[in-house]
């Protein structure tokens, strides 16, 4: 592996990989935001998938996104003549997160003078030209630390989200509508996820909300949800005895709404997924509740805590488990004295 040497008129153009999934795109703002402190005069292009488009709308820090559309690149054919048009733009740095299949083929299409990854497998090592070990720690650290060969080092920069003024006044409708009252603490809840050892029975997160109508009757809960996750909500909510400390959108709303809702929280709430670190990026304390995965995903400052049973076996990074024991033993009275306490101490409107 060669020292870099970067083109003698300036980086003109880079190109970040990171296919998917939301939450990871979000992760790798602070490096986007790098990269431009970096090389102010670059143009900054990413490649990820069109689902995940949405978390860079209004960033700054991007110039060009490219989306990938694996129901429009229909044969093997157009994917390798899309992959040929994403990598020649003439790139000078290439900076790759996943080594997936779809971006290893726009690394090697490139040919740009500088590749940029986490050490690669040998069998990979052919398509970069400079690798690093990524750091232990917070996510989104971690992912920057694959540009410390470019001489940068991640020093807090929090992944960002940039809502604009209309969006954060549609939120405050859609809160209205579901009926938000003035001097009500508002609390956005993400009580799904696709992986069993990540998700906190819905009944827990049923039982908590029973205990703030008594404890904290000021207290508002917010549920998202997303496709195909609708009558997994309702089924929570009517679980509920109390039910009237409740907010139920009439539709499952966007991902930009979701985090419009999220910036006009006093916390969000929910399991290890991306409405967590879209509310880090938009400057809302979180409490999460962790199964199989670690503390590597909660953002290092005082605002940003995460809940967990702390066994033996925990994190197990497993998706799949007989018991779920990290998961259905940690007591809803436990998560809303914690929670609460944080909302107390960190809620946007506290006086």
């Amino acid at each position: 592996m060669t020292s870099i040497v970067l083109p003698e008129g300036g980086v003109r153009r880079i190109l970040v990989c990171q296919l998917r999934q939301i939450g990871d795109v979000l992760l790798a703002t602070p490096a986007l935001t790098l990269l431009r402190r970096r090389f102010p005069e670059a143009e900054i292009h990413v490649l990820t998938e069109s689902k995940c488009v949405s978390m860079l709308d209004g960033n700054p820090d991007v110039d060009v996104v490219w989306p990938l559309d694996k129901k429009r690149l229909s044969s093997f054919f157009a994917e390798v003549a899309w992959y040929r048009e994403v990598a020649g733009q003439g790139f000078d740095i290439v900076v790759d997160f996943q080594q997936l299949p779809r971006t290893r083929w726009v690394v090697a299409f490139s040919g740009a003078p500088v590749r940029l990854s986490f050490t690669p497998p040998w069998y990979n090592r052919w398509l970069y030209t400079h690798w690093v070990k990524p750091r232990d720690g917070y996510a989104a650290m971690s992912k920057a630390s694959v540009l410390e060969p470019l001489g940068i080092r991640w020093d807090g920069e929090r992944p960002r989200l940039w809502l604009r003024p209309e969006e954060r006044a549609n939120a405050r409708e859609i809160l209205a509508s579901a009926g938000l009252a003035e001097g009500q603490r508002l609390v956005t809840l993400d009580p799904t996820h696709r992986r069993i050892t990540r998700q906190w029975p819905a009944l827990h997160y049923a039982r908590l909300m029973d205990i703030a109508a008594e404890k904290a009757p000021d207290v508002r809960f917010l549920p998202f949800w997303g496709p195909g996750e609708e009558a997994d909500i309702r089924r929570m909510v009517a679980a509920c005895r109390a039910g009237g400390n409740v907010l139920l959108p009439d539709r499952m709303l966007t991902l930009r709404e979701m985090a419009a809702c999220i910036a006009e929280a006093d916390m969000h709430l929910g399991n290890c997924s991306a409405p967590r670190h879209i509310a880090v990026a938009v400057d809302t304390p979180t409490c999460v509740v962790l199964g199989a995965t670690g503390t590597a995903w909660t953002f290092p400052s005082p605002e940003h805590i995460d809940v967990a049973a702390r066994l033996a076996c925990q994190p197990c990074n497993r998706n799949a488990c007989d018991t779920l024991q990290c998961l259905r033993d940690l007591a809803p009275e436990h998560v809303f004295e914690v929670a609460m306490a944080h909302l107390d101490r960190f809620g946007k409107r506290r006086d």
